[in-house]
Formats: structure tokens, C-alpha cells, sequence
């Protein structure tokens, strides 16, 4: 298989790509890259016109989007069984983009104090926060893992979004949101991702978001 270029900046959603390439196992070489400097530089532009981390390439495959990544790695690097079988992927494919688009969508509106009106409901893809947050608790409550018995790469992207919402207030602390967290949140993959992230982030010093 061809090599991974990894690009990414330590304190981004980046962090969640990283946990997926440790759990897929596969070497990779990383790309560190600044806000309001090398991420909008002409070389990364021509990778990711939007300017964001992470992106991956492979041979000559590019990604973007941590969901994407995530599908992706899944599907290149099978013996890491990281996704069910192609004829019982509902859940996975269902649980994997609810996160990457209703839950995302509804925590940053809320973080920013957008509301949605209540006659307005219909216009967003994912109704409104109360909406979004009582499925997502249904979701982690019916079983181990977001797809059944098996981790996925579903829980990467999932879990990081759950973690990062109850670390950061985005989500309103509840026992089942802790309870999913608490089986992802010390595996070995995860934890040296996030020492590699951490490492590199005290390396080169605070960056403002972007």
C-alpha cells in the first residue's frame, strides 16, 4: 500500500483522523500546518481548497472531512476491522454521518447562540438541538457501540464528538453519553493519538482557531 501523508494541526478535528489512522495500524507521515499561514498557503490549497485540516492523501487518493477519513481508512485497511460486514452497515453508515451532519450542525449553531424557531423546525436538517441531543442518547444507550458489539471506525468519529462535547460543555452532561465515552475513551490507539497530539501541540506552542 502507499505511504499516508497525514496533514493536520494538533488542536483541530484533526485529532479525531489521528485516532483513526493509530486504529487502523497503518504508518503514516504527518503534516503539520499553521492557521492563517500554511493551511491557506497555495500547496495546501491545491489539497483541500477549503483550507481546513485534516486531509489525508493515499497513492493517489485525497480525503477530507474526518467522517470521510474515517469511512475511508475503514474501507483501505480491512484486516483492522474497523467497519461490519458491507451487508450489515445501516447503523454504521447511519450513526457515522448523524454525527458528521445533525450533531455537528446543531452544536455549532448553539455554541455560536443561534436557536432554530419553532415554526422553523422543518428547514434544518436536524430540527433543533433537543431534537438531535435525545437521539444521540438513544443512540449510545441501545448498545456497547454505536453499530452493536463491535467497535467501528463510527465510534471514532461519534466518540469524539461525544467526548469533545462533554469535555467542552457542547453537550449537556448526561450518564449515557459518559457511559459510551468511558468504553472508547482508554484505548490504546486513542491514547497515544492524543499523546502524539498533545506533544506536538506543547512543541509548537498556542495557535488561535480557525
Amino acid at each position: 500500500m502507499a505511504a499516508i501523508t497525514f496533514y493536520t494541526n494538533p488542536m483541530s478535528r484533526g485529532r479525531i483522523a489521528r485516532w483513526m489512522l493509530e486504529e487502523t495500524g497503518a504508518p503514516y507521515d504527518v503534516t503539520y500546518l499553521s492557521y492563517g499561514g500554511t493551511m491557506k498557503g497555495p500547496d495546501y490549497l491545491a489539497i483541500n481548497p477549503m483550507g481546513k485540516v485534516p486531509a489525508i492523501v493515499h497513492g493517489d487518493q485525497t480525503v477530507t472531512e474526518c467522517a470521510a477519513i474515517c469511512a475511508y481508512l475503514a474501507d483501505a485497511f480491512p484486516a483492522a476491522g474497523l467497519a461490519p460486514p458491507t451487508d450489515k452497515r445501516g447503523a454504521y453508515y447511519r450513526w457515522l454521518f448523524f454525527a458528521a451532519g445533525p450533531v455537528e450542525s446543531a452544536v455549532t449553531n448553539r455554541s455560536m447562540g443561534f436557536t432554530v424557531p419553532g415554526d422553523r423546525k422543518m428547514m434544518a436538517g436536524y430540527g433543533d438541538f433537543d431534537d438531535m441531543y435525545s437521539t444521540l442518547i438513544k443512540a449510545v444507550s441501545d448498545t456497547p457501540y454505536i453499530c452493536g458489539d463491535q467497535f467501528t471506525a463510527a465510534d471514532v468519529y461519534v466518540g469524539s464528538q461525544v467526548g469533545w462535547g462533554l469535555q467542552f460543555g457542547s453537550l449537556p452532561a448526561h450518564d449515557a453519553l459518559a457511559a459510551y465515552f468511558a468504553r472508547l475513551e482508554n484505548r490504546p490507539a486513542r491514547l497515544k493519538a492524543a499523546a502524539l497530539d498533545d506533544a506536538a501541540m506543547a512543541e509548537q506552542g498556542p495557535t488561535p482557531p480557525g
